[in-house]
């Protein structure tokens, strides 16, 4: 079972999930209704017996301070930055999901002597679209939206497990207790809050602000890159543009996934970052 710390960088206090010896693997989890214990658990179980898996919850996350900070993809970047040297963990095999995904391509650029191996998983920064075109943008801008539907989730487990499919292939076949991790977590009095201003410092009218199309060529670590065949938030064919524009990369399209492969199929996500590991 992981062991749960905290240690404090700049100012913040930072919250983790640590298991197991050997060479380090760090994950970082997603966005909205996300945290370390929410999306990680499974992978974690697999990856124990051969790695030391550290599984920070991001800046505002979890149990992670809700500071007053900048929460952009280069903003948590730098935190992590900080977590990382706090722990002296570096170079790491780098694991993020969606948000997370951002955040750790935006740390190989900044700081490629923490990075042995990048895994970005259905990552944010790989095209400037929005989703939902204006509508995102006016959702981002009108925050009581989400405040609203976070206590509406608050409320009822069932609501909670239906807004979760939008992030899965087959809704039926996610675990009851991938369920109730987010049904926990929205219980945080906090739960949204970094999102929201994760939303307030990245979604702009013309897209999101921070996309890493222009700098693929300066990644200079071995990255695989694994994206939901079903992924409706962000497509496919961003992973496919910056698997052949960085200069050492490869993608691996999970066929069962939408957004959250490391709930919906945790033995292949563990597989792929084990191969990560090994140098593919």
């Amino acid at each position: 079972m992981a062991s749960e710390s905290a240690v404090t960088v700049e100012g913040t206090e930072i919250h983790y999930r640590e298991i197991g010896d050997g060479h380090p693997v760090v994950l970082l989890h997603g966005g909205i209704i996300d945290a370390a214990h929410v999306s990680w658990p499974p992978v974690e179980n697999r990856l124990a017996p051969e790695y030391h898996v550290v599984a920070p919850d991001l800046l505002g996350y979890g149990e992670s301070e809700l500071a007053d900070r900048l929460y952009s993809i280069p903003g948590h970047a730098e935190v992590i930055a900080g977590f990382l040297d706090q722990l002296d963990l570096g170079p790491v095999t780098l694991v993020g999901l969606s948000l997370g995904g951002g955040v750790a391509i935006q740390l190989a650029l900044d700081r490629p002597d923490l990075v042995e191996t990048l895994v970005p998983i259905d990552p944010f920064g790989l095209g400037r679209e929005l989703p939902n075109g204006l509508l995102s943008y006016g959702l981002a801008r009108v925050q009581m939206c989400n405040k609203l539907a976070i206590a509406a989730f608050r409320r009822s487990r069932r609501l909670t497990r239906a807004s979760l499919d939008g992030i899965v292939y087959d809704l039926d076949s996610l675990s009851e207790s991938a369920v109730d991790a987010v049904y926990r977590e929205v219980q945080r009095p906090t739960a949204g809050a970094a999102f929201r201003r994760f939303r307030e410092a990245e979604v702009t009218r013309e897209g999101y602000r921070t996309t890493f199309t222009g700098r693929f060529d300066d990644l200079s670590v071995p990255t695989r890159l694994l994206h939901g065949a079903h992924d409706e938030l962000f497509p496919v064919a961003w992973a496919e543009r910056a698997a052949d524009r960085i200069p050492d990369a490869e993608l691996r399209v999970l066929d069962d996934c939408a957004h959250w492969a490391p709930r919906e199929d945790p033995d292949v996500v563990a597989a792929h970052v084990e191969d990560a590991v090994d140098g593919f």
